[in-house]
C-alpha cells in the first residue's frame, strides 16, 4: 500500500478549496489533512499539522503566499510547497520559486494533473509545466536584468559574459541539470539520458548541493538564467 501524502490547502476562495479537497479525495493515497485562508493561518497550520504538500495560493489577505512560503522555508525545505497561480496575472510567481517553492500549479489544471503533481512534489520532483515555464523565467529574468537604472543600449566597460554556477559542472551533470529544467521527471529523465532513476537521483542530489539550490525548481531557473547570458 503507497504511503499516505498529508495535503494542506492554502486559498482565500472556499470554493477553490472545496474544489480541491474534492479533487484530492479521488487518490487513495492523499488526504487533505488541513485548510487555510490566508498566509498567516497557512504558516501555522503547516507547523502544527506537519503535512508533506502545501498548495499555496499567491493572493491571500493578511499574508499572501510569498511571504508564507519565506516564512515556511525559515524552517527547512519541507514541506514541499506548490503555488497555485493564474500565471498571467501573477507577477510574484518567480518570486516565490526563488524563495523555495517546489513548483506550480495553473489553477484550470485537469484534475488528474493536480494528482500527479501532489505525488511529484511529495517525492521531491520539481512541479514545472513545460509550455509555461520558459515564458514565465524569461520574463522575470528581462525584468531582473534592466531594473530601470542606466540608459538603453549600454553597457558597463570590460561588461561580457558572466560566469555561471553551471559553468562548476561535468558534461553529464549539466544534461540531468538541462533535463530537470524543462520539468521532466525522474522517470523521464532515466528515459531520455539512458540511466536508471537512482542514478538520475544521485545526479539531483548532487546538483543540489553544488548548485547551493533548495529544490529542482532552483536549478531550472540557473538553467535559464545561464541561457540568456549566452
Amino acid at each position: 500500500m503507497a504511503e499516505l501524502i498529508r495535503v494542506l490547502i492554502a486559498d482565500d476562495d472556499p470554493l477553490v478549496r472545496v474544489g480541491l479537497t474534492l479533487v484530492l479525495g479521488a487518490g487513495p493515497d492523499l488526504r487533505v489533512v488541513g485548510e487555510a485562508g490566508d498566509g498567516v493561518e497557512a504558516v501555522a497550520a503547516a507547523r502544527k499539522l506537519r503535512p508533506d504538500v502545501v498548495l499555496m495560493d499567491i493572493r491571500m489577505p493578511r499574508m499572501d503566499g510569498l511571504a508564507a512560503t519565506a516564512e515556511l522555508r525559515l524552517d527547512g525545505p519541507l514541506p514541499a510547497i506548490v503555488v497555485l497561480t493564474t500565471f498571467d496575472t501573477d507577477e510574484h510567481l518567480l518570486g516565490a520559486l526563488r524563495l523555495g517553492a517546489n513548483g506550480f500549479l495553473l489553477k484550470d489544471i485537469a484534475p488528474t494533473e493536480i494528482l500527479t503533481a501532489v505525488r511529484r512534489a511529495a517525492a521531491g520532483e520539481s512541479i514545472l509545466a513545460p509550455s509555461v515555464v520558459p515564458r514565465l523565467i524569461s520574463h522575470a529574468i528581462g525584468r531582473s536584468e534592466n531594473p530601470g537604472a542606466g540608459q538603453p543600449g549600454t553597457a558597463p566597460p570590460g561588461a561580457g559574459r558572466r560566469p555561471s554556477p553551471l559553468d562548476r559542472l561535468t558534461e553529464r551533470e549539466r544534461d540531468v541539470a538541462e533535463a530537470v529544467a524543462t520539468g521532466a521527471s525522474n522517470a523521464e529523465i532515466s528515459r531520455d539520458l539512458h540511466m536508471s532513476i537512482a542514478t538520475v537521483k544521485a545526479y539531483v542530489s548532487r546538483l543540489l548541493e553544488k548548485l547551493k539550490c533548495a529544490n529542482r525548481v532552483q536549478i531550472a531557473i540557473l538553467v535559464h538564467e545561464a541561457a540568456q547570458r549566452r
